[in-house]
């Protein structure tokens, strides 16, 4: 949005000298070209997440505003920083699809990728072994792809349906994948959201977008440092 107003307040600038005084035109036009040149050069400045992950990322049932990476974006605004937030996040996603569609998101390069899969793994109990495995492969494209990536590895935790040795197992993958790539890791993004019936969906697995509110400082209390 920011970039659409930017090329809308400049698009008006032109078309304001172009009906001005002929004598000066050129002169005009050079300063308005000058004016979008330097505003060009800000935006490619700013910095960009990526936030690559599944139905929880991409805010199922609600708008894409009310998504905990909007909510993130109105943050980072408020505060002045220049992070964009780009929100990749994909409903019914397992880790397999998403390393399937993983090379169209990196033609966006990114400055943070928060990893944001599992969640339906482990839901369809598959294999803890294929999701680790996939994880890791995800992880290895963001950094071939950039190797000053910072990675944000967001913690999922699944209700006990699969049997508690499955459950543990599976809570167990994405502390062991963060420390083994030195990516931060946000020890469970569902804190304070997963359970409580008034912040959850009539499903009782999509936060409301009051819950998204609380998934976002989960998230923030972890990405802010990394902004400074």
């Amino acid at each position: 949005m920011k970039r659409i107003l930017k090329f809308r307040y400049f698009f008006s600038i032109l078309l304001f000298l172009s009906c001005g005084d002929k004598t000066d035109s050129k002169t005009q036009n050079k300063n308005a070209e000058d004016d979008s040149s330097q505003t060009e050069e800000t935006i490619s400045q700013e910095k960009v997440i990526v936030f690559f992950g599944d139905s929880l990322t991409a805010g199922y049932g609600l708008s894409t505003e009310e998504a905990f990476p909007a909510v993130i974006q109105e943050i980072i605004d408020s505060v002045g920083i220049k992070y964009s937030v780009i929100n990749a996040g994909l409903s019914g996603e397992t880790t397999a699809s998403g390393k399937n569609r993983l090379s169209w998101i990196l033609n966006q390069q990114a400055d943070i990728f928060i990893l944001e899969l599992g969640a339906n793994d482990g839901l369809r109990g598959i294999p803890l072994e294929e999701t680790r495995q996939n994880l890791q492969e995800i992880i290895d494209a963001v950094k071939a792809q950039n190797p000053e990536t910072q990675i944000i590895l967001a913690g999922m935790q699944i209700p006990p349906n699969m049997g508690e040795e499955y459950t543990e197992e599976f809570k167990k993958i994405f502390p062991d994948i963060a420390l083994k790539n030195e990516a931060t890791l946000i020890p469970f993004l569902l804190d304070g959201v997963a359970g409580i019936t008034s912040l959850n969906l009539e499903d009782g697995i999509h936060p409301t977008a009051e819950g998204h509110k609380i998934v976002a400082a989960n998230v923030w209390e972890v990405l802010a440092p990394k902004l400074q």
